[in-house]
């Protein structure tokens, strides 16, 4: 599904759309197919599941079912925490192609999931210009991956332990904002036509597929569209 989507996007790149001028790199919380359980419970259960006993079901036979031990908590908000997954995405900028999605336990910070996105948005020889992102991807590692390899910098800055933002830098960030909203109008989209903001699988690897094939649907429906628009 991988390369399918990536023959797509170059596929629409040969009819002259552009996918690189720019990617929007965010991520969202996805409900696991499983109702929650305690981080006690879920270590519990999968060190159980790596025994010779917990590959088998009562009858003795492999195991068919398996539950969600891949999801986890994410207690950002005290006040409301969260058991599930979280979907990394990246989108173009300036068509809303998705270029790509990947999916963790919700308890990986966002940060860390940057070089990942950019790196697999990227399906043609044309080079990525610019990053957006916001102030949860702020931070050297990543300023400094960017700048390696000579990519736009277009990630929020925020108030540090040493420094205020500037007037410039309150207003960088509120144009960029006005870019980066494209990657929020995929979930959004997504979460009311395909249910995407919970997980159909227990396991990571069958969730990732169901995103590619999302994915391939929601491209060839927004390439339709602008087809339309530009023939009207």
């Amino acid at each position: 599904m991988d390369q399918i989507n990536s023959e797509i996007l170059r596929q629409f790149e040969q009819q002259e759309l552009t996918i690189n001028e720019g990617i929007a790199i965010d991520a969202r919380l996805v409900k696991s197919a499983n109702r929650p359980i305690s981080n006690d419970k879920i270590k519990e259960l999968r060190e159980k599941s790596q025994t010779p006993e917990g590959k088998l079901d009562k009858n003795g036979k492999p195991r068919k079912y398996s539950r969600d031990l891949e999801s986890d908590w994410n207690a950002k908000d005290e006040n409301n925490p969260y058991y599930g997954l979280k979907e990394h995405a990246s989108v173009d900028t300036k068509n809303g192609f998705i270029l790509a999605t990947n999916l963790s336990p919700a308890s990986e910070h966002d940060t860390n999931y940057l070089p990942y996105c950019t790196v697999f948005s990227r399906h043609t020889k044309q080079p990525i210009e610019k990053v957006y992102a916001d102030k949860a991807y702020f931070g050297e590692p990543n300023r400094s991956f960017l700048a390696g390899n000579k990519i736009g910098d277009g990630i929020m800055r925020k108030d540090t332990s040493t420094a205020k933002l500037t007037p410039y830098e309150e207003e960088r960030n509120k144009q960029i904002s006005k870019i980066r909203y494209i990657v929020e109008q995929y979930f959004g989209l997504s979460n009311l036509s395909d249910q995407a903001n919970r997980a159909r699988f227990p396991k990571i690897p069958k969730n990732n597929f169901d995103c590619w094939c999302r994915q391939a649907a929601f491209n060839i429906k927004r390439r339709l569209r602008i087809l339309k628009m530009t023939f009207i």
